[in-house]
């Protein structure tokens, strides 16, 4: 399965994977800022503490639903 994923990546023409990169990071960068919010007390936020859990979980739910159609659209 892995050896198909890395074959259709090689596919995919450079524009192609320099989205897919970019498409990676920025789902990376949304799941540690939905950590951060939500565990990082030092964060200068002035929230109370509800609102900031239900904005990290916020993030963290779009960053999967980012991930999800990432994968979607590179097994096409």
């Amino acid at each position: 399965m892995l050896k198909n994923i890395v074959d259709n990546i090689m596919k995919k023409s450079l524009k192609e994977r320099f989205l897919l990169v970019l498409g990676i990071l920025f789902f990376l960068i949304y799941l540690v800022l939905g950590l951060m919010i939500m565990f990082w007390d030092m964060l200068p936020l002035n929230m109370d503490p509800l609102y900031r859990y239900a904005f990290g979980v916020l993030l963290i739910v779009y960053s999967a639903i980012r991930f999800l159609r990432l994968i979607n659209s590179n097994t096409e």
